[in-house]
């Protein structure tokens, strides 16, 4: 009798919580199965700042590396890795789009190549530098999830606890 108290109110919940990530879930692709970590993680930080029974420190800590992985993971979806090279090196050169019929096979249309050399240069370093900033970023994200090294924690008289912790470790991530 318990399925009907309190798991199936409780599957309706959690289908109603991750509505738009069930509806938009495609097994063949990761970004998907991201957007539901990410999801869940919002859930998590929302209830963990608001709700959690956790002494302050500690528990703003985990929060704040929950909201960062949250950053992370919508970052990996869409064109943010792009728009922040574009803040460092300049925006992408992006000229008007131009079609011309092709010689080679009438009827078919190709597109028209109008960058000059300095432009394809330039757009290629802002594509190379977002390549780079979404490598760190993925090491970031699973940092975060990975956690501090406890071995490497030298807590005494010289160095508080509260002090070494960063609020990193999934694990550790329970109320």
């Amino acid at each position: 009798m318990n399925i009907f108290k309190y798991k199936v109110p409780n599957f309706l919940r959690n289908v109603w919580l991750f509505r738009r990530e069930l509806t938009e879930f495609r097994w063949w692709d990761y970004g998907y199965t991201l957007s539901m970590l990410r999801r869940s993680l919002e859930i998590m930080a929302t209830k963990f700042e608001k709700d959690g029974i956790e002494e302050d420190i500690s528990r703003m800590k985990k929060v704040d590396k929950m909201k960062r992985a949250i950053e992370i993971l919508s970052n990996v979806r869409g064109v943010a890795h792009i728009e922040m090279a574009e803040k460092e090196l300049g925006k992408l050169f992006a000229g008007p789009v131009e079609f011309k019929e092709s010689e080679s096979r009438p009827g078919l249309y190709e597109l028209v190549d109008n960058e000059t050399p300095q432009e394809k240069d330039h757009n290629r370093k802002v594509f190379k530098r977002a390549s780079e900033i979404e490598e760190s970023e993925w090491k970031e994200l699973w940092e975060i999830f990975r956690g501090q090294d406890c071995k490497s924690c030298k807590i005494g008289k010289k160095k508080n606890w509260n002090d070494w912790f960063d609020g990193s470790g999934m694990r550790g991530w329970w109320d």
